[in-house]
C-alpha cells in the first residue's frame, strides 16, 4: 500500500492508488530502502534495473541521538543510489502517527542533505515477514536482529519495486 502525504493510504487494489510520491524517483539506477526503527535501521538496495532488492546493512540508532546520516551517506555513495524509499510505520488503521511523522522527518533530512528523491511506502508487517523468512533459514533469528532489519528493508523495497512495476503495466 502506498502512503500519500497528508492523506490516508488507499488499499493496494484501489484504482486511485497511482504512486504520486514515487513519480520523482528515477526508473533506472539503484534505489535504497530504509526500514527505520527505534534501535536499528535496516537498509536494502536494488539492482540498477530496479528488479530485485537485496539486504545491505543495518545502522545502529542510539536513544536520544540524531539519525546516523553520515553513515547512511557512505552507503548511498558506495552503492551509487539514485533514490530512497522509506518505510512508513502506519498505525493499524492506516493512519500516520508519531512514528510515521518521524519517518517523514528522516526522509526530509535525507532529501535535504543528499538531493535524492524520497518516496514512502507502508511498511506494516515487513518485520513480521522478515522474521518468518529468518526462521525458515536459521534457527534463532532473535540472536541476530540486525539481519531481520536488513531483510525487512529488502522486503519493503521489493514490495515497492513490484508495486511500481504493476502500476506501469
Amino acid at each position: 500500500m502506498i502512503a500519500r502525504q497528508g492523506r490516508s493510504p488507499t488499499p493496494p487494489g484501489d484504482p486511485s492508488n497511482r504512486l504520486p510520491e514515487t513519480a520523482a524517483l528515477p526508473e533506472q539506477g539503484r534505489l535504497l530502502a530504509i526500514d527505520p526503527g527505534e534501535k536499528r535501521i535496516g537498509l536494502a538496495v536494488s539492482d540498477p534495473a530496479q528488479t530485485v532488492a537485496q539486504p545491505l546493512a543495518t545502522l545502529t540508532r542510539r536513544a536520544g541521538r540524531r539519525f546516523p546520516l553520515r553513515r547512511l551517506r557512505e552507503h548511498i555513495e558506495a552503492q551509487e543510489v539514485v533514490g530512497v524509499v522509506i518505510g512508513l510505520p502506519l498505525d493499524p488503521s492506516g493512519e500516520e502517527g508519531q512514528k510515521a511523522r518521524a519517518a517523514r522527518e528522516i526522509g526530509e533530512e535525507i532529501r535535504r542533505h543528499t538531493g535524492l528523491a524520497v518516496a514512502y511506502l507502508d511498511e506494516r508487517m515487513t518485520t513480521a515477514q522478515a522474521l518468518k523468512v529468518a526462521r525458515a533459514i536459521e534457527a534463532k533469528p532473535r540472536r541476530h536482529p540486525e539481519r531481520v532489519d536488513r531483510m525487512a528493508a529488502a522486503i519493503l523495497l521489493q514490495n515497492f519495486l513490484d508495486s511500481r512495476r504493476s502500476q506501469r503495466l
